[in-house]
């Protein structure tokens, strides 16, 4: 349960009952409405086969993997390869193709390298909206006439968090997050950043997320408001400084980005540069996702990039994760009135009637948005580099799967 408290079902089950063959019973500790929609999801709850199980459960591992799917795990070498093998005995449609192999190496231009060199032939972004190649290797490798470029819906949203729980830095004033929130030019950062590859988000969700049927428009770039909020908040610029100050303090706040991320880097760098037009020090620190993770569990950031959930995820995954200890409790824990918003949460995901629901998420993300937490960037998208005779490539709702068991060579 405590693996999986992102996902909030994992919360709430009380126990399972096996009631024959081909029936369970699930019981819940309270009412959940998209209780099924995320047992439905590719991750954490699959199908294992019963022979896998250690003493009679899963608690302690898994002996083998054997699933449910269109591939069967043949040799694996952790944390380096793993081959899928086609699955002859599937239900459904088997695989047009026979073997799948992946590996594990780093972005960048290890992953380049190994794509031009044709030891791989396959790159993906990865479930936490890093890519594999930047735009310039992407534009290398298409050049060849080898390779194609494939680009999926928006997915996620990218964005910046802003830690109010962060009580030793300015950051947990509310004033001083909205006038962070008028110092990102979203616009620019999608246009010359992202090369035009995602559009600038102007709210958490898109439009295309369930139940977020409504718009909810975010601060626009304006760095003469974003000036006078900070004049607001008591940061002054001085005389022989180009850094405000406050009570003897600098206005100095600490930003993390996943190294991994060659846009991440690129956008920290120029926001670095707009904060200081403002008269703040940022500090910029580029980290692996896994540190990235861990701080945002445990509060140590004043500023860091991340993302939603995920389409088929959301909005449900990331607003529980507003109040999640592994997700943006620390974010959000300075708010003033959380308690309240905590239980906005818990009670819209008991709504049964879909406009009811809809309208409480639009509530809850209003408020949100008024305290300056998370402030929207880029919708994202999975970004494909494929063989140019591989047909078919293609996506689900969901970032962390691709559907290889469609896709066949000419």
């Amino acid at each position: 349960k405590k693996l999986h408290s992102w996902l909030k079902i994992s919360t709430l089950i009380d126990n399972v009952k096996v009631k024959d063959k081909y029936t369970v019973e699930l019981n819940l500790k309270e009412a959940y409405q998209p209780a099924l929609a995320e047992l439905a999801m590719p991750r954490p709850y699959v199908f294992v086969s019963p022979k896998d199980f250690k003493n009679g459960t899963t608690k302690d591992g898994v002996k083998k993997f054997d699933g449910t799917g269109p591939f069967k795990l043949g040799e694996h070498k952790k944390d380096e390869s793993a081959d899928f093998n086609k699955n002859d005995q599937y239900w459904g449609e088997k695989s047009k193709l026979n073997k799948v192999q992946a590996k594990v190496m780093p972005a960048g231009e290890t992953a380049f390298l190994s794509m031009k060199k044709g030891e791989t032939n396959f790159a993906f972004t990865d479930d936490r909206g890093t890519d594999s190649l930047d735009k310039d290797s992407l534009k290398q490798l298409k050049d060849t006439g080898d390779y194609q470029v494939k680009r999926s819906q928006p997915m996620n949203t990218k964005m910046l968090v802003v830690n109010s729980g962060k009580k030793d830095n300015a950051v947990s004033d509310k004033t001083v997050r909205q006038a962070i929130g008028h110092m990102v030019n979203r616009d620019k950062i999608a246009k010359e950043i992202l090369d035009g590859q995602e559009k600038p988000a102007t709210q958490l969700f898109a439009k295309n997320v369930t139940d977020i049927n409504f718009d909810m428009p975010t601060r626009k770039y304006d760095l003469k408001k974003a000036e006078s909020l900070l004049d607001e908040a008591g940061w002054k610029k001085g005389k022989d400084s180009d850094v405000r100050q406050k009570d003897g303090k600098n206005l100095e706040m600490a930003m993390y980005y996943d190294k991994g991320s060659s846009s991440q880097k690129e956008q920290a760098e120029y926001l670095q540069a707009e904060f200081k037009k403002m008269g703040i020090k940022l500090n910029i620190n580029g980290e692996t996702s896994d540190k990235i993770a861990e701080r945002r569990t445990s509060g140590d950031y004043d500023l860091m990039f991340n993302q939603t959930w995920g389409l088929l995820y959301d909005p449900q995954s990331t607003i529980a994760a507003f109040k999640a200890k592994n997700g943006y409790e620390s974010a959000t824990s300075g708010i003033e009135n959380k308690d309240k918003i905590y239980n906005s949460i818990d009670d819209a995901f008991k709504i049964q009637n879909g406009k009811e629901r809809s309208d409480a998420y639009k509530n809850i993300l209003k408020q949100i948005d008024d305290e300056g937490i998370f402030i929207p960037i880029s919708h994202g998208s999975m970004t494909v580099v494929a063989p140019k005779d591989l047909e078919k490539v293609s996506f689900t709702q969901s970032q962390y799967e691709l559907p290889f068991n469609e896709m066949q060579y000419k």
